[in-house]
Order: structure tokens, then sequence, then C-alpha cells
């Protein structure tokens, strides 16, 4: 009997995680279906957006999403990601666009060997000061930098804009408590843990298993985040807090989605996990074609302790005597 309903979109026909919108913010609105286009409705009239273009549909106070705009977000691998006031806090999240598990075992695996992941967090470090050897470094080594760099990078952008700045101060349950650009950059922050958080449930990667970061269900978005928060969440909060603003949260979203347009940060994002979990050693010149888009095997096999894999959906009770 054929199965009711719509038959998914086949995975080939997708748009790649690449070269999706990074994230779209909806609040006090009713989210449908039409077709193939998720719809947004408040009192103002109805947006339609393409669901085979999002990266994250980012659900905010006051919005309702029906049954069906679900199951299209799903078809078409968009991360739907519920989201608090400003866009702050994070609830949960939708299906991911992956359907192998390639990058989560490599992740998995990396995580649980003492020296795969400090491997791996080495490499996350070497991509934020490039042309420095981080081979022999110390987990403490690298925090020193680390804080050192964003140290500076603070102290780079309040020269730029003018803006004084004393120190990151906030309070997660208190968004309007602390100065213009903590508020900005918690905003900016906020949005760019859904851009990461989106890519790495997309690439089928776990938001939980972190190497700097660890015990928390999104220590791999903040290891990811922090790649990028120098290019992109910082001077866009300091940008905010020079511009005088008086509804910061909604113009800080709406600067770092005009900072991230274009899709390069999503190719890049895309490119560091694949890069990071899959050769995180250096060895020279990345691959590019070892690290393009391959095709996704979505056959789901049965594990054996001899280390192959057998194909399910069968029964091998006549195989074995017990």
């Amino acid at each position: 009997m054929k199965i009711p309903g719509v038959p998914p979109a086949e995975l080939a026909d997708l748009n790649r995680a690449q070269d999706r919108l990074s994230f779209v913010y909806l609040e006090r609105c009713v989210i449908h279906r039409d077709s193939n286009a998720i719809t947004a409705t408040d009192d103002r009239g109805v947006v339609h957006l393409p669901a085979a273009t999002l990266g994250a549909l980012m659900l905010g106070p006051g919005t309702s999403i029906t049954q069906q705009a679900m199951m299209l977000l799903a078809d078409n691998g968009a991360t739907a990601v519920w989201v608090g006031e400003h866009g702050v806090r994070y609830y949960a999240h939708g299906r991911p666009l992956a359907r192998s598990s390639r990058l989560l075992v490599a992740q998995a695996t990396a995580v649980v060997h003492r020296d795969r992941r400090l491997q791996v967090a080495r490499a996350m470090y070497r991509m934020r000061f490039p042309g420095e050897d981080t081979t022999t470094l110390t987990m403490q080594q690298l925090r020193g930098k680390e804080g050192a760099r964003v140290r500076r990078c603070y102290r780079e952008h309040a020269k730029r804009t003018g803006v004084t700045w004393n120190n990151r101060e906030y309070n997660p349950d208190d968004f309007s408590g602390s100065d213009p650009v903590n508020q900005a950059l918690s905003a900016a922050h906020a949005c760019l843990y859904g851009i990461v958080h989106a890519v790495i449930v997309a690439v089928g990667a776990a938001p939980g298993l972190g190497f700097v970061h660890t015990g928390h269900d999104r220590s791999f978005v903040y290891d990811i985040a922090d790649l990028y928060k120098a290019d992109i969440s910082i001077p866009v909060a300091f940008d905010i807090a020079a511009s005088g603003s008086t509804d910061i949260a909604p113009d800080t979203r709406r600067a770092v989605r005009d900072r991230v347009h274009d899709g390069a940060l999503l190719d890049r994002c895309v490119r560091d996990i694949r890069s990071l979990l899959l050769n995180p050693a250096p060895r020279g010149p990345i691959d590019e074609q070892w690290l393009g888009e391959e095709p996704e095997d979505d056959t789901l096999r049965l594990w054996d302790e001899g280390g192959y894999e057998l194909a399910s959906g069968r029964n091998y009770g006549e195989d074995v005597d017990f």
C-alpha cells in the first residue's frame, strides 16, 4: 500500500548547507506552508520563504507553526531553532539535512580519544593564529593566547568605533541590564550561534560533542562559533553600539544578517567542520576535492565486531546457531 502524504524531496535535489540563507528570525506570527514555501503571517500581511533555501529558521516569542510547515522544513533539511526573547536563549532544534553518520562517528571517535581530541583543539586554535605553530602547545597555553587575542580584539574595535569598553559583562536573565555594547554582543553572538548550530546539525555532526568546550548540549556550537566572532559578531556589535541604536537586538540581528548574506560564512563553516573532524592534523595544503560535498549514503546497515557492516532489513537468525 502506498504511504499517504507528499513524498519527501530526494536528497540529491536539496540545496547544500553552504548554499542556503544563513538564518531567518521570526517572532509574533503564524507560520504555515504554501506549496514549497514557508509562510509567515501577521497583521501586516504574508511573507513567503522558499524552504529549500533556508539554513536556520529561528522561531522567537509569539510564533505558532503548523505541522505542515514543520514537515516541509524537515523534508528540505532546514533546521528550525526555537529561541527566546531577542533570540538570545536557545530551546530546541529540528531535523538535520544530513542522512549519513560519517561526520558524527568521526567526531565521537575524536572526542573520546585524548590525543585526537587535543589534535582537533589545536587545529581550532591554529585557525585563529595563522602562521603560528600550535602543535606543541598545551591547552592552558592555548587558552592564554586566545584570551589575549580576544581582549586585543575588543580594544581594537573600541578604538575604531569610539565606544567605551570596560569588559564583557552580561546577565543571561536580564538582557537590558548591561550596557549597549554588551547587549549588542549578546545579540550578535546569539545569531552566530544559530547559524553555526544549523550548519552543525545540517552536516550531521553533534552540537554537544565539543573539543574545547565540554559538558553542555551546545559545546561544539561554541567551539565553532569562536572561530568567527572576531570577524563577524564582535565588529557588528561595536558598530551597533556606536550607531546609538535604541532598539539594539533587532538592529544587531539585521546587521549580522547583512554581514553574512553572501553565504561565505556558511561555506567556510561547512569546510572548517569537515576539515576539523576528518583531517585536523597540519599536513600541508588542504585537498580541495577531498573536502568537497560527497554524495550522502543514507543506507541503514548493521555493525559487526569484525569491523565490517551488514545489510539491514533481513533476518539473520538462520545464519546463527544458538
